[in-house]
């Protein structure tokens, strides 16, 4: 297993060190170097069955219930220092009534371009052992499942332990390097989402935590919720920081501005203590799908409107791909319902990776489950 992700990595590096200069037509595109993907129909072997709750008629070709655990909706990514990359898997299939059957895992992929596949190397499953959970547990044995929780973000922090940011609560997730959960879940002030028992409801369903970036100095996480608090102004998003030390919010907070209120962002990752990157999307996804976007975000203000600055730094509907990468054409597009991982190789090298909800989402073949996609795009300008 080790020798394709050796390959992959080998031929990474001579990407990014070869990569053609693009035509001057292009230089404002980002470029597509490296493809792979993992096919929908991954599960983890020997697993237990799951989408009970979807019923037994096909969608998108896909027959259910399943006989395992899908490998599916990677909603977060962290990079590891041997080229491999660990992947959260979302709730499982969509809301809290149809996931109790979902054990919420993350998995260890390697991506092998130059096979244009990704290998799957391991995972954990997340638990609850010592009972940190307040409310009760769909499974006896606390292993937690998509009706618990509805992880969407995730961060590695110094000492190797995972933080999850959930949508159910929302909710901050404190797990160990085994999956164990290690206190109590961290609700965010004053913010409940329809799942959340503990207050009225003030935010949409499956609106909470969609991104989470941790500063460089690993102290603290910001936030980031997807939809926005009854009572903001229609398409602000609060920036919430969290410091890890005092396992407490700080009460700093920052406003993310979407392009319109019916969008939602995908994911947020830190560039540096100012600037962090966001996936901004539409609902729509194949021939529907418009906006796809990587913006790059300045908590500065330098405009000094209240919100953090937005620069574009690539259009995910619009990438120039002059070597034809993964056999498509001159320009490639990344038309998923849900974009949401995004991963910082170098100051002008991203990782992008969709969620393929499966079994519902079909937007690179009408009809067709979604396969889960990395690419590498080299972006138009450095970062710094």
């Amino acid at each position: 297993m080790r020798k394709p992700l050796a390959v992959g990595l080998s031929v990474l590096v001579t990407a990014l060190a070869l990569a053609p200069a693009a035509p001057a037509y292009e230089t404002r595109r980002a470029t597509l170097l490296q493809f792979a993907s993992l096919p929908a129909a991954s599960f983890v072997p020997a697993s237990e069955p799951s989408g009970a709750a979807l019923g037994t008629a096909p969608v998108n070709g896909v027959s259910l219930p399943f006989a395992d655990q899908p490998i599916q909706g990677f909603s977060g990514v962290v990079r590891n220092s041997d080229g491999t990359f660990d992947v959260l898997s979302d709730n499982g299939f969509g809301n809290k009534a149809t996931s109790a059957d979902f054990a919420l895992r993350i998995h260890r992929i390697g991506p092998d371009f130059a096979a244009g596949r990704v290998d799957v190397l391991g995972g954990i499953t997340l638990t609850d052992p010592d009972r940190h959970v307040p409310f009760p547990l769909t499974r006896p044995d606390r292993v937690l499942t998509g009706a618990d929780f509805d992880p969407e973000s995730i961060v590695r922090a110094g000492d190797g332990t995972f933080w999850l940011g959930d949508e159910f609560g929302p909710y901050l997730l404190h797990f160990d390097r085994g999956g164990r959960l290690l206190a109590p879940p961290v609700p965010l002030p004053g913010v409940f989402a329809p799942e959340n028992p503990g207050g009225t409801a003030n935010i949409g369903g499956s609106k909470g935590f969609e991104g989470l970036a941790i500063s460089p100095d690993g102290r603290t996480l910001n936030a980031l919720l997807e939809g926005t608090v009854a009572g903001d102004e229609p398409g602000t998003l609060r920036l919430n920081e969290f410091d890890l030390a005092a396992n407490r919010y700080t009460g700093k907070r920052w406003i993310y501005q979407l392009g319109s209120p019916d969008l939602a962002i995908g994911d947020a990752i830190t560039v540096d203590r100012n600037r962090i990157l966001v996936v901004e999307r539409d609902g729509g996804q194949g021939a529907d799908a418009r906006i796809k976007r990587v913006y790059l975000a300045d908590k500065r203000d330098r405009d000094r409107d209240g919100k953090l600055d937005k620069t574009l730094v690539a259009d995910l509907m619009n990438i120039a791909n002059p070597r034809r990468v993964g056999g498509f054409g001159e320009t490639f597009t990344f038309p998923f319902q849900t974009i949401e991982d995004l991963v910082l190789l170098d100051d002008r090298t991203l990782g992008v990776l969709n969620d393929n909800n499966l079994p519902f989402s079909s937007g690179r073949t009408a009809g067709k489950p979604d396969d889960n996609e990395f690419i590498v795009l080299r972006l138009p300008d450095d970062l710094r």
